[in-house]
């Protein structure tokens, strides 16, 4: 049983990093808390970087005593401490949000249980989040909340940017934005964005569907959709690289 409680293992953990001066910012749960001011319990620290930093950011952790692992080269790896750990993350599972440099010019100075660091920029939260619906887990009333909090401030031209041919996922978010906060939206929704979403889904109804059968619900929940690909034949939705 561990003797530390989380608050100091983060604590240490972010003072290891800026001692080793790496580049990095706070998301997760604590980048919530830091636009919208919703405390709650959370089993991890999410830490951000660029990919071609997570092995510095490791060998900080190493050198001062804890158990690192790189869990998928692809996006992932985690550092131990006692029963909790640290997710040094510099992609999303499904190779859409690469951390990039543009993501540290955004992001927001802040004080993390007294020390200086950078939380991801709302947007950058959001366009994580937006791909967060599976059963475990859907990260749709953060999205909202952070909406509230922050939408009226918020780069909506990034944003939608960020989201390029995805942009149904927030066309969809608004509207469950619209559905919770009915109050609120007209103040906090700029109306050329949704009536150029709007406008975009219409569009798509005036030209042929598809001729290949693609499944885009990967993207959103690695699992519940591999019945689509596995037996009815629809091809999985991936990203091109360039």
């Amino acid at each position: 049983m561990s003797l530390n409680n989380p608050t100091s293992v983060y604590q240490d953990a972010v003072s290891v990093l800026l001692k080793g001066e790496c580049d990095f910012m706070i998301g997760g749960g604590f980048a919530l808390s830091f636009h919208t001011g919703i405390q709650r319990d959370t089993k991890d620290l999410d830490v951000f970087c660029q990919p071609k930093d997570y092995t510095h950011l490791l060998k900080c952790f190493a050198n001062d005593g804890y158990r690192v692992e790189l869990t998928d080269s692809r996006w992932l790896a985690k550092v131990f401490k006692d029963d909790y750990f640290i997710d040094i993350i510099f992609d999303t599972v499904n190779g859409i949000c690469n951390v990039d440099e543009v993501w540290f010019f955004h992001a927001e100075e802040g004080d993390f249980l007294g020390l200086p660091v950078m939380f991801l920029a709302p947007e950058e939260l959001i366009w994580c989040k937006i791909y967060v619906q599976n059963r475990e887990r859907n990260d749709s009333a953060d999205i909202n909340h952070l909406l509230l909090k922050t939408g009226q401030r918020l780069d909506w031209q990034r944003l939608l940017g960020r989201l390029d041919a995805h942009w149904h996922l927030l066309l969809a978010q608004l509207l469950i934005f619209q559905f919770v906060y009915p109050s609120d939206y007209r103040a906090i929704i700029p109306d050329w964005v949704f009536h150029d979403l709007m406008k975009r889904a219409k569009e798509q109804y005036e030209l042929p569907p598809s001729v290949e059968k693609v499944c885009r619900g990967p993207l959103i929940d690695q699992t519940q959709y591999e019945v689509d690909v596995k037996e009815w034949n629809y091809k999985s939705y991936t990203m091109k690289t360039v």
